[in-house]
């Protein structure tokens, strides 16, 4: 039993040699017989190991494309509007002479314009839709902005290219500008009434005495033209026909006569008279009847 022991124990001994050297396949002799160890498998535990059985055939191999999932975007919340703030409107400069005003500014913007020939009559003072227009031409003429108000550009314009008006120019007998007086009244003492601007001035030799406005007959009773002289004067005249007063009167063709009219100083341009020539000046009218004489010329033109 002793021996047997001897034995088993070289046996062992030269198994664990065998494995730590790696040897495969060699044959121990134990108890007069002969075994050949078999290599263990690797990762096999050498106390127990197991025969060895025939290993599968392998797999084919598989090739995979990877196709990375796109990763989702975080919702975007969506954008809150924020309201445009109001353009405010640019400021403009207040006008140097404002339309609907009336004063002394708006004569001498007006006498200016008629000074180069965009304002075709004299100045009133008040700024209107005439004047307007007038600006409006002077701005267009200039280069400048045709608003038709005068702003301090415009003004400034047209204050450099005018000379500061005469108080004739500021504060004329007439409304319209006094026409070019008829060649008969050149010469002598001279009633010189032209319907185209519908004025009248009185003339001796020549020179401008007075002027006024007047307005004349409606297209029914139509104010003659021609050359006459006065007839008659009557201070406190009433229209034997009409029956209304006709201050001032001076006839010089039948029935018609230059005289002062209480309607044209009241209602303007808007009526007409029955023939003769009215006047709105009172005081203008009075002055000339005492200064012309009977035998004076009248003479009416367009």
């Amino acid at each position: 039993m002793h021996g047997r022991s001897v034995v088993r124990t070289a046996l062992a001994t030269a198994a664990a040699a065998a494995l730590v050297a790696g040897c495969r396949g060699e044959t121990v002799t134990l108890d007069g017989q002969r075994h050949t160890r078999a290599e263990p498998r690797a990762g096999a535990s050498t106390a127990s190991a197991a025969p060895r059985t025939p290993a599968a055939a392998p797999r084919p191999h598989r090739t995979y494309t990877h196709t990375p999932r796109a990763t989702p975007r975080p919702a975007t919340p969506p954008r809150t509007r924020v309201a445009a703030k109001p353009r405010s409107a640019p400021r403009v400069a207040p006008p140097v002479v404002a339309f609907g005003t009336s004063g002394e500014r708006v004569r001498e913007l007006q006498a200016r314009l008629r000074r180069l020939g965009h304002f075709d009559r004299n100045p009133t003072g008040y700024f209107g839709t005439v004047t307007r227009a007038s600006v409006t031409s002077y701005q267009r003429a200039r280069g400048l902005s045709a608003t038709g108000s005068v702003d301090s550009r415009t003004w400034t314009s047209l204050r450099s290219r005018t000379t500061r008006p005469t108080r004739d120019e500021l504060y004329p007998p007439t409304t319209n500008p006094l026409a070019k007086p008829d060649s008969r009244c050149l010469t002598g003492r001279v009633l010189c009434i032209s319907k185209s601007s519908r004025t009248l001035a009185w003339m001796i030799n020549g020179r401008v005495v007075s002027a006024m406005d007047v307005r004349f007959g409606s297209q029914y009773t139509p104010t003659r033209e021609g050359l006459f002289q006065v007839n008659f004067k009557s201070r406190d005249h009433v229209s034997t026909i009409y029956d209304t007063p006709m201050p001032y009167a001076m006839f010089f063709s039948g029935g018609q006569a230059v005289h002062y009219s209480a309607d044209f100083a009241a209602r303007g341009y808007n009526g007409a008279s029955h023939g003769c020539v009215n006047v709105r000046d009172k005081k203008k009218i009075a002055a000339v009847f005492n200064q012309v004489k009977a035998g004076d010329k009248v003479v009416v033109f367009k």
